[in-house]
C-alpha cells in the first residue's frame, strides 16, 4: 500500500520490568514484528525493507514474530521468507501464527514449512528456551483455532519463574489472567488503523459515531460499517503497553495496512529491553 495511506515506519522503544529476571538477562533486547499481510497489496517492499533494516540496526538478542504473515492465500510466504532470511539476532527468531496464517486447511503447514526452511522457529502450543531455562518463551496456537488451549502449556511452567508469551490475538490476555504472564506480545488489531489524538482508536467509539451520522452518509464510512467486535472484544488494548490484572501486555500495530489506511497509527517495529523489577 502507498505510504500516503500508511505513514512512515515507526520504531517504538520501551523497557519492560520483569520480576525475578535473572541478572544475566537484564538488558536483553527483543524486537517484535507483526501483521505483515504480505500479499502484494497491503505491505510495500520499501516498508518491509525498512522494517528489516530497523530490526537489524537494533542488534536484538531475540526477534519475535506475532502472526498474520499472509492474508488469505499462503503462497506469498515463499517470497516473504526470501526477505526475512536477512533478519539477524543473537539467539534466533521465534514466531507464532495468526488467524490469517491458518485461513485454508493447508495454510498452517505451508507457512510453517516456509519459516522452518530459513531457520525461523514456529511455536504452536510450545515452549522454547532460546534465552535459557530461567526465561521460557511460550508460543500459543491462534485464539480462533480449535487447538487454542493455554492450560495445556501454561500448567507446565513453574509459577516462580518469569515467562514471555507470544499470542497473536490480544483478547487472550483476559484468559491468561489465571496464570503468570510477565510479558505477552500480541498483534492482530493493527492499532485500530485510525486513531485520533486525545481520543484513541476510532473503533472504540464507532457505534456511537455511526448513530450520529445521517443514514445517507454511513455507507461512505466503510471503516465504521464493519462489525469490529468480530476482530477483538477488547479494543482498549488495540496498541501499546497495558497492565491486565497482574500481567503485562504489549500490542504491536503491525506492518500491513488495510483500506482505508492508517491515521496517526503508523506501522511499527517494537524494540523491547528487559529489566529487573
Amino acid at each position: 500500500m502507498h505510504w500516503l495511506f500508511t505513514g512512515s515506519l515507526s520504531v517504538d522503544e520501551l523497557t519492560v520490568k520483569i520480576a525475578e529476571l535473572p541478572t544475566s538477562l537484564q538488558g536483553t533486547k527483543l524486537v517484535q514484528l507483526s501483521d505483515f499481510h504480505y500479499d502484494g497489496l497491503r505491505l510495500s517492499e520499501e516498508m518491509l525493507e525498512n522494517a528489516i533494516a530497523a530490526t537489524n540496526e537494533a542488534e536484538p538478542d531475540l526477534i519475535v514474530l506475532t502472526g498474520d504473515y499472509v492474508t488469505d492465500d499462503p503462497t506469498p510466504i515463499h517470497q516473504l521468507v526470501l526477505r526475512l532470511k536477512h533478519l539477524q539476532s543473537r539467539y534466533g527468531i521465534y514466531a507464532v501464527l495468526g488467524n490469517h496464517d491458518i485461513h485454508y486447511n493447508h495454510s498452517k503447514q505451508e507457512v510453517t514449512s516456509a519459516f522452518t526452511s530459513i531457520g525461523i522457529n514456529v511455536l504452536w502450543n510450545e515452549i522454547a528456551y532460546p534465552l535459557g531455562q530461567e526465561l521460557p518463551i511460550v508460543g500459543l496456537a491462534d485464539y480462533w483455532s480449535r487447538e487454542f488451549n493455554p492450560a495445556l502449556i501454561m500448567n507446565q511452567l513453574d509459577p516462580s519463574k518469569p515467562r514471555i508469551v507470544l499470542s497473536h490475538n490480544p483478547d487472550t490476555a483476559k484468559i491468561l489472567e489465571q496464570w503468570r504472564v510477565d510479558l505477552q506480545l500480541s498483534g492482530h488489531t493493527h492499532g485500530g488503523h485510525i486513531v485520533l489524538p486525545g481520543v484513541g482508536p476510532v473503533v472504540l467509539h464507532y457505534k456511537k459515531l455511526l448513530k450520529q451520522l445521517p443514514k445517507k452518509l454511513r455507507r461512505w464510512v466503510p471503516f465504521l460499517l464493519g462489525d469490529c467486535s468480530k476482530v477483538v472484544r477488547y479494543w482498549e488494548w488495540a496498541q501499546g503497553f497495558h497492565q491486565v490484572a497482574n500481567n503485562q501486555l504489549y500490542v504491536n500495530r503491525g506492518l500491513g495496512t488495510y483500506r482505508p489506511g492508517r491515521l496517526f497509527c503508523p506501522p511499527e517495529v517494537t524494540v523491547i529491553t528487559l529489566d529487573s523489577q
